[in-house]
Formats: structure tokens, C-alpha cells, sequence
């Protein structure tokens, strides 16, 4: 008996576990991915696949500037 039935030539998930979904971007801050890629992964096509997995180190799932911080605090007291 072998295990050739359970062999898959998918490309495996990028889903790293931290799952939550940024408010602004709509992306996961896991892995990038936006709620309807991380839905659809399973059924879509290799090449589709492979296309989101191409695109997800240039993606920012969440903003890299700050908010206002101190600046902003400080004008909302004018």
C-alpha cells in the first residue's frame, strides 16, 4: 500500500497562524492574503495560486507610518 493517494502537487498555503485581519488594508497580517483569497485558496487554480503567492512580499498588510502619535494628540487639545 502506498501513500500516492494523499500526495498533492498544490502549492502549499502561506498561512503563518497569526490570523487577523487588518482594518484599513483588509489583508491578513499573517500572511498578506484578503479574506477572499484566504476563502477561495483552497478551490482556486494552481496558477492563481501561484500568481498571489508571487505578489505577497511586496504586500503590507498593515501600514508602516504611524498614526499621529504625540503630533496628533497635541493638535486635538488646540
Amino acid at each position: 500500500m502506498t501513500d500516492d493517494i494523499w500526495k498533492r502537487d498544490e502549492i502549499e498555503s502561506p498561512c503563518t497562524k497569526i490570523c487577523q485581519i487588518h482594518p484599513e488594508t483588509r489583508l491578513c497580517l499573517g500572511c498578506a492574503r484578503s479574506i477572499d483569497e484566504i476563502g477561495r485558496w483552497s478551490s482556486m487554480a494552481a496558477e492563481e495560486r501561484r500568481a498571489i503567492m508571487a505578489e505577497l512580499p511586496n504586500r503590507q498588510a498593515a501600514p508602516t507610518k504611524r498614526r499621529g502619535g504625540r503630533a496628533a494628540r497635541l493638535k486635538r487639545l488646540e
